[in-house]
């Protein structure tokens, strides 16, 4: 099963599209980044994508299914980690699935006992999975930068995804955090199965975490440029020459197009 986008085409102004008659195609398990100049379109390809936007024209399918709005196995991650700052890690990490659970045909049914335990259980098991039990009772303004990501992260797990979608996660970490949290990342890719796609504007990190690499240049996008990167998330990437040449060859495309 795939993700495909069918020569979609849309924009926020009629006569100035981000993307026109965009093809594109993932397939099941690929992790790929996304990197491009500000404004060529990175999130709004994200929310295509999840279902938040829908394109003017083409169609956007994901595992054989046209996305016409949110699909539930899709989880996405965005930049400021979207958590309620009046909820602990632990009610943040359950929050999707309280929804998901009150969500019914007539929008008023409440989860049984044996449901909340279920639901209690899948966020205690994705809490410990991320490292997050000693700040569980915490509220997101009492933790660090990198425990927020975590428990944004530790959210979108329970609800079981196979398509991840994050939006420059990293952005605001520091260097040591961000490594770690990439790595992990990737770990929980290939323990889970998920096609993951990741927007960034770090070079570095484009070549660190894509095994394929989408560049999108100045509106509007209609061709599809990949940069094949089979070796990342390797233990020794970061050191190897296949790294240096790939972040080189970002850098003067990248230059190219802006």
């Amino acid at each position: 099963m795939t993700i495909e986008l069918h020569s979609i085409t849309y924009g926020y102004i009629e006569t100035l599209p981000i993307f026109k008659d965009f093809q594109w195609r993932v397939e099941d398990g690929e992790t790929w980044a996304v990197i491009g100049p500000s404004g060529c379109g990175k999130s709004t390809l994200l929310y295509l994508l999840a279902g938040i936007r829908q394109p003017d024209a083409g169609e956007v399918v994901v595992k054989g299914e046209t996305i016409t709005r949110p699909r539930p196995r899709t989880g996405l991650i965005l930049q400021d980690y979207g958590l309620l700052p009046w909820e602990t890690v632990h009610q943040n990490v359950t929050l999707g699935l309280r929804v998901r659970e009150f969500y019914g045909p007539d929008g008023t049914h409440a989860p049984s006992d044996e449901e909340v335990r279920e639901i209690n259980a899948r966020a205690d098991h994705w809490i410990a999975r991320l490292g997050l039990e000693n700040v569980a009772g915490q509220y997101p303004g009492q933790i660090s930068g990198g425990q927020r990501q975590r428990t944004a992260i530790a959210r979108t797990l329970a609800l079981n995804p196979d398509v991840l979608l994050m939006d420059e996660p990293f952005a605001s970490l520091d260097a040591p955090t961000r490594e770690n949290l990439q790595k992990l990342v990737l770990q929980l890719q290939a323990e889970q199965q998920m096609t993951a796609i990741i927007v960034t504007h770090s070079i570095e990190e484009a070549a660190f975490l894509g095994k394929k690499i989408l560049l999108l240049g100045k509106p509007p996008n209609w061709q599809t440029q990949v940069i094949a990167n089979p070796g990342a998330g390797g233990d020794d990437y970061l050191n190897s020459p296949a790294y240096l040449d790939v972040c080189n060859h970002l850098r003067l495309t990248l230059e190219a197009v802006i």
